[in-house]
This record gives C-alpha cells, sequence and structure tokens, in this order.
C-alpha cells in the first residue's frame, strides 16, 4: 500500500476548545512499532475529559482517541508480531517501561513513566496512527471494524472494572452507575457469568432505563433510588464522586464498589459506617494486555453486541458534545477511512 505524505486528523490544541481538523504528516514507524491505516474509531468520555481540561498535563496540540481499529501497512525494526494487512486494535494504555517496580509486578497499568493514545501519545481521530506492537491486540473475527472498536475502551475498562469486583467478593446482584458505552458491554458479560443486573441512570432518564432493560437488567432506575433489594457490588462509569456513596449505601455487608473512570467529581463526606462491615471502596487504573487477552477471548462467546452509531471523522466534536449531554445509547464510532 502507498502511504501518502500527509493526512487527516482531528486535532486538540488546547483544552477547553473545540477540535480542528489539520492535515499532519503521517509518521514512521520506529522500533517495535506499527504504523496503522485506522478505519474506526471509538470516541470515550475520556476524550471528553481530555477536551475539558479536566486531565492534567496532556501532550498539545494532541490527537485524541484510544478505541482504534485499524490495518497494519508498515512495521518498524523489531516488529514482527503482525503482518502488512492484519487488523488490530489499540487501547488506551499505549506504552510501558517494562522496567520499574509496577511492570515488574505484572501491574504494568501503573508503570510510572506509562504512556497513553490520545492522552500523551497522539491517537485514533486521524487516518494513521503509530502503535507500539506489545500494545496491539488482535480483533475477533466475529466482529466488523465499526463493532470492534468499543470492545477497546469502553469494553477494555468495564472488563476490567468487573473483574477486580467478582475477584474482591461473590457477586450474584449487580449495580451498574452510569449506563453508557461500557456498562452497556459489561451488563452483557454480567448476565453470562449468571449475575443479575440493576442499573442506574441520571433521574428521569426514561430512555436509558428502557436501553438498559433491553440489555437484560432486572431493575432500573435513578442514581438518586436505592435498589428494591441490596447488591453484593456495583460499577461506577459515570463521573461524579457522590455515586460511590450511593453506591456503598446499597451494598450488603462485604460488598464492593468499583470505580471505573480516569475522572470523577470529589467524593462527598460520608459517615464511617457506610465503610465499616467490610464494604471494599476501590478504583480501576487503566488496563493490562491480560485484559485485553481475556475480553477478546470472552466478547465472541457471551456473545458481547456493541450497540453503535457511526459518524464521520469530522464530526468527532459533535460526537463529544452528545457524551457531555448524555444523548448516546451504547457508543459514538468515528469512521477513519
Amino acid at each position: 500500500m502507498d502511504i501518502p505524505e500527509t493526512m487527516r486528523a482531528m486535532v486538540l490544541e488546547r483544552t477547553g476548545e473545540p477540535l480542528v481538523e489539520r492535515r499532519l504528516p503521517v509518521p514512521r514507524p520506529g522500533p517495535g512499532q506499527l504504523l496503522l491505516r485506522v478505519r474506526y474509531c471509538a470516541v470515550c468520555r475520556t476524550d471528553l475529559h481530555l477536551v475539558d481540561g479536566e486531565l492534567p498535563d496532556p501532550k498539545l496540540p494532541v490527537v485524541p482517541g484510544h478505541e482504534i481499529v485499524g490495518e497494519v501497512v508498515a512495521a518498524g525494526e523489531g516488529a514482527t508480531r503482525y503482518s502488512p494487512g492484519q487488523r488490530v486494535g489499540v487501547p488506551w494504555l499505549g506504552w510501558t517501561c517494562g522496567e520499574c517496580r509496577h511492570c515488574r509486578e505484572g501491574r504494568e497499568n501503573l508503570c510510572d513513566r506509562a504512556k497513553f493514545n490520545g492522552y500523551t501519545l497522539d491517537g485514533g481521530f486521524a487516518e494513521y496512527h503509530l502503535a507500539d506492537e506489545r500494545y496491539a491486540f488482535p480483533l475477533p473475527e466475529r466482529y466488523g471494524d465499526a463493532e470492534a472498536a468499543p470492545l477497546l475502551c469502553a469494553g477494555l475498562i468495564g472488563y476490567r472494572t468487573w473483574r477486580l469486583a467478582v475477584e474482591t467478593t461473590p457477586i450474584v446482584d449487580l449495580g451498574i452507575y452510569g449506563f453508557g458505552a461500557a456498562a452497556h458491554i459489561v451488563a452483557q458479560i454480567a448476565r453470562f457469568k449468571g449475575q443479575r443486573v440493576f442499573a442506574f441512570t441520571r433521574p428521569g432518564d426514561e430512555e436509558g432505563q428502557t436501553f438498559a432493560r433491553r440489555l437484560g437488567a432486572v431493575w432500573a432506575g435513578g442514581s438518586d433510588e436505592l435498589p428494591p433489594q441490596e447488591l453484593d457490588g456495583a460499577l461506577i462509569f459515570a463521573p461524579v464522586g457522590a455515586l460511590m456513596v450511593e453506591a456503598l449505601k446499597a451494598v450488603r455487608k462485604g460488598g464492593v464498589v468499583v470505580s471505573g473512570g480516569i475522572h470523577m467529581s470529589d467524593i462527598p463526606s460520608f459517615p464511617y459506617a457506610l465503610m465499616w462491615e467490610e464494604r471494599v471502596l476501590r478504583a480501576v487504573a487503566n488496563l493490562t494486555r491480560r485484559d485485553g487477552e481475556e475480553l477478546m477471548a470472552l466478547a465472541p462467546r457471551v456473545p458481547v453486541r456493541t450497540e453503535i452509531e457511526v459518524l464521520p471523522l469530522a464530526a468527532a466534536n459533535e460526537a463529544l458534545t452528545r457524551i457531555r449531554e448524555g444523548r448516546v445509547e451504547g457508543a459514538l464510532v468515528l469512521d477513519c477511512r
């Protein structure tokens, strides 16, 4: 495939401002890197946090996007995992050092020098993307390009959030707060694993509650409500710190509350009695290759169905606005071809 000199990209030049369309040089792969022709890139709430200035120290200007499905068009020296023409997916975690304590302990998601696609590295809101081959995953053949894109963050972070919950305590009744892209994937996994899903949306969001029931939730209500029974665990995907406290109120003794967000408003003070009786409050940071390998094997078995709406690359700002306003069912995906 002939590789052009320049490419279209949606660029964040200053936080708090809309993305602008630019023509940028197509990067060339260095050692261990792949050059991908991006096919589709899903839009994540983390992209919105980046644009709104809620994430510290981004690379500016930066191309957002970290749910990337692309085709390998060139490989750098030593990059031998994939061949030109192969389809791969690229997630949020873009590079780790392999040397710090966390990497040595198998917790690369906490790497002291980690780099992130669409944040400290240029991401996938573009026609081409440069990826570390270690953090590119083969995608299940079951999924088309656009359908696969949300698996790469909504799926991966959602899966890790769920996995840390079920590793903490036995869960039958699971609450999910914030029923967006991650939740709609996790709900399908939870049901496949025999769990009952209780969905919490913005108060009054009847469309969101109907969406949750359609995906198998046994109960759906506002985040200001208590469920009809105690929960074993709860996952938080909305960036609202007060929901951590509401979830603690909803879980049983020994229950667990896990936040899957990278950014959240401050958690208000709450009485110690909510933590007593061995309730657990924890958070997820990033992802590991183990998460990617496990999810890509599990998703076709469920089978997870991603609910998507495809928009052109130039509509990236529209997609971000709709996420900000809560006007999305499932996930929005940009066509970058």
